[in-house]
């Protein structure tokens, strides 16, 4: 999955970290959020290093990132 086609409008940083795993391939085509959702629900490396990625392409103006009204990320439209 292509990362600028998967966060085309505002996300919540599970789902935008879910289309980043994708994107990595550590998610495979065939498994949906729900199957995973725990990876971002809990306290665990993986999802802890996922929105660290989330936060970091944010930082380098490559995803754009609000706080509210939720926590959200979208690809920069600059």
């Amino acid at each position: 999955m292509d990362l600028s086609e998967g966060l085309p409008d505002w996300t919540d940083w599970d789902g935008a970290a879910f289309v980043v795993g994708r994107s990595l391939e550590i998610f495979g085509e065939s498994e949906a959020f729900s199957e995973v959702k725990w990876v971002f629900w809990t306290n665990n490396a993986l999802g802890n290093a996922l929105h660290e990625v989330l936060l970091q392409l944010a930082a380098a103006g490559v995803l754009e990132r609000r706080e509210e009204p939720d926590e959200q990320f979208r690809w920069s439209t600059r």
